[in-house]
C-alpha cells in the first residue's frame, strides 16, 4: 500500500510538472489543454489555476475557470470570486454558476450557464424555484461579488445568471442591486431580478416593484404580480384589482386574483365570490385561495359543496384548502386534508399542495394533525410533509422529524435529516 501511495504520488507530481511546463507555453491551445488536464488533480491545481485568470486569451480564462468550477472544494471560492470581475461575460457567468454550486452541489450540471447561446435564454424560461436550504451560511464576500454585475455584468445573459444566483443563496444585502435591476431594458434580468426577490422575502421591496404590474410582456408582468403578492403589498391592491378587471389574459387574471387572495383584502371578498362561477379553473381556484385566507365562518357551507362538486383539480384543491384553514383537520380518509395530502404523491400537483399544507401548517391544529400521516404516509407524502414541517414546523415538531429520520426508506430519512437541520436552524 505504502508503494502504492509513493507511486501516485510521484506520477501526480510528474503530470503537476508537466502542466506547469504547457501553461507558459506561449500557444493558447496548449494552455486551454493544461488548464484543462489541471482539473482531474484536485485542490492542489488551483494555485497553478489562479494565473491563468489574469491570461489574454479569453479560451483559456474560460477553461482555467471551468476546471477551478470542477475541482469545487473551499478552495475555489476566492479564484471564482476574482473571476466575477472580468470583462468576458462567460466568465462572469461560470464564476457565478460555480459559486452557487458550492453551495448548491450538482448546481452547474443543471444550472443557468452551458454555454453564453441562445440555449441559455431558453433556459431562462423554464421554471426557477432552487434555493439553498437555511442552514447554508453564504459568505458576504460572494455575495458581495455577485451583486454588481447584476446591473454591471458585461451581457445581459451575465446579468441575469448573476439575478439568479442572488435568489437561489438568498442574497438579502444585494436586494438594492435586484430592484434597481428591474429598470433594465431586459426582460429575461427583470424576470430573475423578480423572482430572486421572491426568494429573499423582504416585504419592504413591494412598493417598488408595483410599476411593472402593467407591464407590456406578460412573463414579466405575471411575475411582478406574483411577486407583490408574495410580499403582501398592501399599497398594490387598487393595481390589482384593475389587472384583474381588464386584463384578456387568463393567466393574468388569475395571478391577479391569487395576488389580492394572499394579501387578503376584505374589500375583494365581492370578486373572490364572483370567481366562483368563472369559466377559468385558475380563477376558481385564486378566488377559493382568497375565501381561505380571509376565513370567514359564513362561506363553509358554500366552499364545501363546491369541494364536493368540482371537478378540476385546480380549484378542488384550493377548495381543500380553503376548508382546513376553516377549521376542517379531522385525517379521516375523505377529508380535505387527507385530500391535499394525498396530493403529495402527484407529479403534476405535489407543487400546489405542499405550499397549501405548508401556509396551513403554521397553525398547531393543523401541525398536530400531521403528524399521523407520517406514520401512515407512502414516501412521497412523507417526505412532503417533512418540507412542510422544515418551514412551518416548531419545536413539537422536532420529535416528529428525528422519528422520521429512522424511517426504513433511505430516501425518506434523507429528507427528514434535511428538514430536521432545517427547522433546528429556523428556530436556533
Amino acid at each position: 500500500m505504502r508503494a502504492y501511495r509513493r507511486l501516485f504520488a510521484v506520477g501526480l507530481l510528474a503530470c503537476l510538472s508537466a502542466a506547469a511546463q504547457d501553461l507558459a507555453d506561449p500557444d493558447p491551445k496548449v494552455r486551454v489543454k493544461a488548464a484543462r488536464a489541471l482539473a482531474k488533480n484536485g485542490s492542489e491545481s488551483i494555485p497553478r489555476l489562479v494565473p491563468l485568470l489574469k491570461d489574454a486569451t479569453i479560451d483559456v480564462r474560460r477553461e482555467a475557470v471551468r476546471s477551478i468550477v470542477a475541482i469545487g472544494t473551499h478552495h475555489s471560492v476566492d479564484p471564482l470570486i476574482q473571476a466575477t470581475r472580468d470583462n468576458d461575460p462567460e466568465v462572469q457567468a461560470r464564476a457565478v454558476d460555480g459559486l452557487v454550486n458550492f453551495y448548491l452541489p450538482g448546481y452547474v450540471d443543471t444550472g443557468s450557464l452551458q454555454r453564453l447561446t441562445s440555449a441559455v435564454k431558453r433556459q431562462f424560461d423554464r421554471e426557477n424555484t432552487q434555493v439553498i436550504e437555511p442552514y447554508v451560511a453564504v459568505r458576504p464576500e460572494v455575495i458581495r461579488a455577485i451583486a454588481p454585475l447584476v446591473k454591471g455584468g458585461a451581457s445581459m445573459e451575465s446579468r441575469a445568471v448573476a439575478a439568479r444566483a442572488l435568489g437561489i443563496l438568498r442574497g438579502q444585502a444585494a436586494l438594492p442591486d435586484l430592484l434597481d435591476a428591474l429598470r433594465i431594458k431586459d426582460d429575461a434580468v427583470i424576470f430573475e431580478s423578480l423572482i430572486a426577490i421572491q426568494k429573499i422575502r423582504d416585504v419592504s421591496a413591494g412598493p417598488r416593484i408595483m410599476f411593472l404590474l402593467g407591464d407590456l410582456a406578460e412573463r414579466v408582468q405575471v411575475a411582478a404580480i406574483e411577486t407583490v403578492g408574495l410580499l403582501k403589498t398592501t399599497d398594490a391592491v387598487p393595481d390589482l384589482k384593475r389587472v384583474y378587471g381588464n386584463s384578456k389574459s387568463e393567466k393574468v387574471r388569475a395571478k391577479a386574483l391569487g395576488s389580492l387572495a394572499m394579501i387578503a383584502d376584505p374589500s375583494v371578498k365581492v370578486l373572490y365570490q364572483n370567481g366562483l362561477t368563472d369559466k377559468s379553473d385558475s380563477v376558481r381556484a385564486s378566488a377559493l385561495e382568497g375565501f381561505a385566507r380571509l376565513k370567514d365562518p359564513g362561506t363553509k357551507d358554500s366552499i364545501e359543496r363546491t369541494f364536493n362538486s368540482e371537478k378540476k383539480m385546480a380549484p378542488r384543491l384550493a377548495a381543500a384548502f380553503a376548508l382546513v384553514a376553516l377549521g376542517r383537520t379531522e385525517t379521516s380518509e375523505l377529508s380535505p386534508l387527507t385530500y391535499l395530502v394525498n396530493s403529495l404523491t402527484s407529479r403534476s400537483y405535489r407543487d400546489v399542495a405542499r405550499p397549501y399544507l405548508t401556509e396551513l401548517a403554521r397553525e398547531a391544529p393543523v401541525r398536530n394533525a400531521l403528524y399521523a400521516y407520517l406514520k401512515t404516509g407512502v414516501r412521497d407524502e412523507k417526505i412532503g410533509i417533512a418540507r412542510v414541517l422544515a418551514v412551518s414546523g416548531d419545536k413539537q415538531s422536532l420529535a416528529a422529524l428525528d422519528a422520521l429520520t429512522k424511517d426504513s426508506d433511505v430516501e425518506v430519512a434523507q429528507e427528514a435529516i434535511r428538514a430536521l437541520r432545517s427547522l433546528q436552524a429556523r428556530l436556533g
